[in-house]
């Protein structure tokens, strides 16, 4: 089994890479409804199986800006370097940053697709990243993000949600969320085409994605479940940190997993050749 986010599920499932699922083997909700309804949007895929919501974010360490200054609010802040001077931890990937980078140039969540996919807009994006790019310090692990903030190698980074929130409960470290603009995707569970023990696999999946499974979850990281009956079970303090939240939920965008599909390469290749000049 392997756990991939939504958009590469919906490439490997097209290029035949990994095994059909049957959604006909999920359990329903404790109060029986199907798991076509129970499921929220594009958790269920004809290859794939959702477990969590997750956000990419971005996060400051509140000694770098403190309560009696001003504070980073806006995505817009985070390309302000000279409102909010310091260096930006970025993940070393275009998914998520150029949606941000739009968001930050004016650009309402509901029309950042459309405006990605020209070539006006593609340079729009890179022109917000230019604002920056001298300041950048890249990361490519999840785990290297709150380290980044915590050694004070930058002020603010954008990050998982749940790995800055691992960072505030478990370290005690003043690191604020800033939630506007978060890019809101789905992980899901796949199996490789031919694997030798997929019937293993396929009851695994039948097991840690029904209700109970997916809210127990919830108790160790601030991701949400993929199942709507499941909200209800999460535990109540752990529900403000939730992407999910109605209130984290105000102007966030929610990744479009067919964009990224038909755009992936295109975009990976105009982000490296900018990262050379």
């Amino acid at each position: 089994m392997v756990d991939v986010e939504l958009s590469d599920a919906i490439r490997l499932c097209d290029e035949g890479l990994i095994e059909d699922i049957d959604h006909a083997m999920l359990p329903p909700a404790p109060d029986g409804t199907p798991p076509e309804e129970d499921f929220i949007e594009g958790a269920l895929q004809p290859c794939a199986v959702a477990t969590i919501t997750w956000s990419t974010i971005y996060a400051f360490n509140e000694e770098a800006f403190p309560e009696d200054g001003a504070q980073p609010a806006t995505i817009a802040d985070f390309f302000d370097t000279e409102a909010f001077p310091g260096k930006r931890g970025v993940r070393k990937w275009p998914k998520a940053i150029m949606e941000m980078a739009l968001m930050a140039d004016g650009v309402p969540p509901e029309e950042v697709y459309d405006v990605l996919a020209t070539d006006e807009g593609v340079d729009r994006a890179f022109a917000q990243l230019d604002r920056i790019k001298d300041d950048i310090v890249w990361w490519e692990a999840g785990a290297q993000a709150p380290q980044l903030l915590a050694d004070g190698e930058v002020v603010m980074t954008t990050a998982y949600n749940g790995r800055i929130y691992g960072a505030q409960v478990e370290e005690d470290q003043p690191f604020e969320i800033v939630w506007d603009g978060q890019n809101l995707d789905l992980d899901l569970w796949v199996v490789p085409a031919g694997a030798p023990n997929r019937d293993a696999a396929m009851e695994f999946i039948t097991f840690s994605t029904d209700t109970q499974r997916l809210a127990d979850q919830a108790k160790y990281i601030s991701y949400g479940p993929a199942r709507r009956s499941s909200f209800p079970l999460v535990e109540a303090d752990m529900q403000p940190h939730m992407p999910t939240n109605p209130e984290n939920m105000e102007k966030a965008l929610i990744s479009d997993p067919l964009f990224w599909a038909d755009y992936q390469e295109e975009l990976n290749q105009r982000f490296n050749t900018w990262l050379l000049q």
